[in-house]
């Protein structure tokens, strides 16, 4: 059973997965491997195993790790022994009680991943005052320059979402246009606004003062002010623009029911005047008026680009397009590193407040989220991409920000509760818990409200850096490496947005030492410890301490130890967030050369041929799929940048780096799942060859979920046979794709496009009333039609499935294939002539 489940939850309790789980001991041997040493880390993932303790951790007083199953313990002298750094630390005399038969849970072999309470008891009268947590803020900012029907999608959007709203959060609103409109929800007698111009660039300063707000910012929290400002909201300052969402929820509903459109004159042929950068500038600054360390969302309705102001992407004159690629290769967008530069420094503004940038985009048009990224990601921000403000990929993505329950993001924030303790461990453990909280509960806890990520590591390993959605908060060690690689130079990260799928790619190094120690002191085992400090849903703060321990190796490159460690799942999605980080980060980086060589040099090292026999060449199963990823990432939106638009690439990278590895991998290589009379749902291959007239395909690429109905299923569906009684299963049929569709759909964030598509579209042939008994249901069957031709096109959303697909037929080998077979019009080389390739330089004997 615990093997069967290991299967189903590759990252198991920790959340860790690693491109290599046999780690070479040298720097060359690393570097011999290709493939980077690097892990995958869920920071807060959730496990139902994972035991919440509730007293403060306990560290090595040396290299500050925390006490884990992998510590030696001397149970007599009460010494535990560290295996980072190896110093014997003694425990503090609460711990006296414990024996070999009656250990703490941070010790017990099955917890690697454990947590801890960080809030003292409220109960306990000895316990010094629980420090308050502050309730979470949410400013909303909704773009009016858009036409009325989507300014009325995005208002009923915000209403629904202000419901369900916990009632202590604080809700501002700002709107913008030409100008921006901060609203004075604590002013129910009419509609206050304070209005700033969309052209000037504004500091947090000058955004304080104009509201009202410059002395808030000097106060500091203590015992010698009012209880309002000890909770982050002076009751006569930023109460005026953030008020709990039970109390401003008919004040925001009336004002949302009297706001139009953006007024400002639009002179033919330019764009509305739209002041994005601006507006942020304002909902970030009226979020600094709040105390340090009191969480808070921007959440960003925006409809289009930015053309006025700081921020803008484009000019107001419609005539000049919005940037492509084609241009940032060139250096020919004047906008782009101006608004770049920007927004970085709006981010850094965020990191140090602690808060969030959300963007939902809904435009036919580029809206500067590839210029918004750096802000988006660095705080942690979601970001969803949509057509329309009516559209469900928007609506069901923002709904599911401020739900509760299972499909919960985990965003929303409820009142505070006592820390819950340990279940299911055993009695001894338990008794020992309560007796550890009864006196941890008296030392004085002052944590963080802002995530923040820190990792140790042995003594030869090196961090280079984190590919994900955090910050470096700059911490120096000995762990830190030369090279970085993302967000590097420091053993610590600031992640200011954190939610249970948030997932980060950690890059290590090997320290440049060949020799082993003189004295013979080998230790075979290499430890990495993950510390997360968070704030819960509950509002609770917590410790997640994970501890994991990997074998080291030295034998040479291609031994069979190391070759079973390797992850290659794990290590395509790895290459896959390291080629977009270089294709941003490196001017004129070739990716796909960059890749196959790596590739050929992975197959060269690792694969068994004689040299210059590529019939020879074969590949270890824990390879064998590598090549196919390969393939396919080649072919992906992350690294083919043709038809897509900046905005479009920045937003796929941004999930790309942020999704866990399960999700990442169908990112690169989607999932295709086929339904029929004669056999039950199944995988199928991702091939152009798994069409068929009397076949149902699922296809699973993410950012969209495709139902493919073969010619013959769609003209029996077309035809009403599943609504007759005696083809219940021809309607059964052509349900579950859909029912199988719902689920991932509901499980996923952002929500993905349905797609239903037929095959040939539109241009399929009327049916041929003969019959064929399949499965249990007598079906007429129509004769397949001719393959698609330019007087047959292939329909726009079946395209939405043959861009993915294997294209081993196409129009130069259609005589080959058989009849009725579809064919793909591509000169793109299929997967088989890629493999031939491939074989063919990796057995070269240069």
């Amino acid at each position: 059973m615990a093997t069967e489940m290991a299967n189903m939850d590759p990252e198991g309790i920790d959340g860790v997965r690693m491109t290599w789980n046999v780690w070479p001991r040298t720097k060359v041997e690393a570097s011999k491997c290709v493939i980077p040493i690097a892990a995958s880390i869920s920071p807060i993932r959730p496990n139902s195993e994972i035991p919440t303790l509730p007293y403060a951790p306990l560290r090595c007083k040396t290299c500050s790790v925390v006490l884990n199953p992998f510590c030696r313990v001397d149970f007599a002298a009460l010494i535990w022994i560290c295996p980072f750094c190896f110093q014997r630390n003694h425990f503090p005399h609460h711990y006296s009680g414990i024996s070999d038969t009656n250990v703490p849970a941070e010790l017990y072999p099955q917890y690697t991943t454990i947590q801890y309470s960080l809030n003292p008891n409220p109960s306990n009268p000895n316990s010094p005052t629980s420090p308050i947590s502050p309730p979470p803020v949410y400013v909303f900012l909704l773009d009016t320059c858009v036409i009325e029907e989507e300014l009325d999608f995005a208002k009923s959007a915000l209403k629904q979402a202000i419901g369900l709203l916990p009632d202590n959060a604080m809700v501002g609103f700002v709107s913008f246009g030409t100008q921006v409109q901060v609203h004075e929800l604590g002013f129910s007698d009419m509609s206050k606004v304070y209005v700033f111009r969309g052209s000037k660039e504004l500091s947090k300063d000058q955004v304080l003062d104009q509201l009202g707000l410059g002395s808030v910012t000097g106060r500091r929290t203590g015992p010698g002010f009012p209880k309002a400002v000890q909770t982050g909201f002076p009751g006569s300052g930023v109460t005026r623009f953030l008020l709990p969402a039970s109390e401003c929820e008919y004040t925001l509903d009336s004002l949302l029911d009297e706001l139009g459109t953006d007024q400002w004159p639009v002179t033919p042929g330019n764009r509305s005047l739209r002041c994005t950068g601006v507006a942020l500038s304002v909902a970030t600054g009226l979020l600094g008026a709040c105390s340090p360390g009191t969480g808070g969302r921007i959440i960003a309705l925006v409809g289009g680009p930015c053309t006025e102001g700081p921020g803008s992407i484009v000019s107001k004159d419609m005539s000049d397009p919005v940037r492509s690629h084609k241009d940032l290769d060139k250096d020919a967008a004047p906008y782009f590193r101006k608004a770049v530069q920007f927004y970085e420094e709006l981010a850094k503004q965020l990191v140090s407040q602690g808060h969030v940038l959300d963007l939902f985009a809904s435009a036919l048009d580029q809206v500067g989220v590839a210029e918004m990224k750096v802000a988006i990601e660095r705080t942690g921000g979601l970001v969803v991409l949509a057509e329309s403000f009516g559209h469900s990929v928007f609506k069901d993505s923002f709904r599911r920000v401020f739900e509760e329950g299972e499909q919960s993001l985990g965003l929303s924030f409820k009142s505070g509760s006592s820390p819950a303790c340990i279940e299911q461990v055993g009695d001894s453990c338990v008794m020992l818990a309560q007796s550890l909280f009864l006196f941890s509960s008296s030392l004085t806890i002052c944590p963080k409200l802002s995530g923040t990520l820190e990792i140790h590591c042995s003594k030869d390993i090196k961090i280079q850096g984190i590919i994900g959605p955090c910050t470096s908060m700059e911490k120096k060690g000995p762990a830190v490496a030369n090279t970085v690689i993302g967000q590097g130079n420091t053993t610590a990260w600031k992640m200011c947005g954190l939610d249970k799928s948030t997932c980060l790619t950690v890059f290590f190094d090997i320290s440049s030492s060949e020799k082993s120690d003189p004295a013979g002191n080998i230790n075979p085992q290499l430890y990495i410890q993950f510390l997360t400090s968070y704030q819960s849903s509950d509002g609770l703060m917590k410790l997640r301490v994970t501890t994991i321990t990997r074998r080291w190796i030295d034998s040479a490159v291609g031994s069979e130890e190391l070759v079973q460690g390797f992850d290659q799942e794990t290590a395509a999605v790895v290459i896959a967030r390291l080629t977009s980080y270089k294709m941003e980060m490196e001017e004129g980086f070739d990716a796909t050369r960059w890749l196959d060589r790596n590739l050929i040099r992975l197959c060269s090292k690792f694969g068994d041929y004689r040299k210059d026999d590529p019939a020879s060449f074969t590949l270890n199963p824990c390879f064998s799929l590598f090549p196919q990823f390969m393939f396919n990432l080649r072919r992906s939106q992350f690294v083919q940048v043709f038809n897509n638009s900046p905005d479009e690439t920045a937003y796929f990278r941004m999930l790309l780096n942020r999704e866990n590895v399960t999700n990442s991998a169908v990112m690169i290589q989607p999932s295709l799942i086929s339904y029929s009379f004669n056999s039950l749902p199944a995988p199928a291959l991702l091939d152009v060859a798994s069409i068929a007239a009397d076949r149902i395909l699922l296809l699973d690429s993410y950012f969209s979920v495709v139902i493919f109905h073969g010619m013959t299923i769609a003209q029996w569906r077309n035809m009403g046979y599943q609504n007759q009684p005696e083809h219940q299963a021809f309607a059964q049929l052509l349900q579950a794709p859909r029912d199988d569709s719902q689920l991932i759909i509901r499980e996923r964030f952002p929500t993905p496009r349905l797609v239903v598509c037929d095959q040939h579209g539109s241009q399929a042939l009327m049916p041929t009333p003969l019959l064929s008994n399949l499965g249990n249901a007598m079906l007429p069957v129509a004769p397949y039609p001719r393959p698609p031709n330019k007087a047959n096109p292939v329909s726009l959303r079946a395209r939405f499935l043959l861009a993915k697909l294997n294209p081993s037929a196409t129009y130069n080998n259609a005589h080959e294939m058989a009849a009725g077979m579809d064919v793909i019009f591509t000169d793109d080389v299929n997967l088989q002539v890629f493999i031939e390739h491939l074989q063919r330089l990796a057995v070269q004997s240069s």
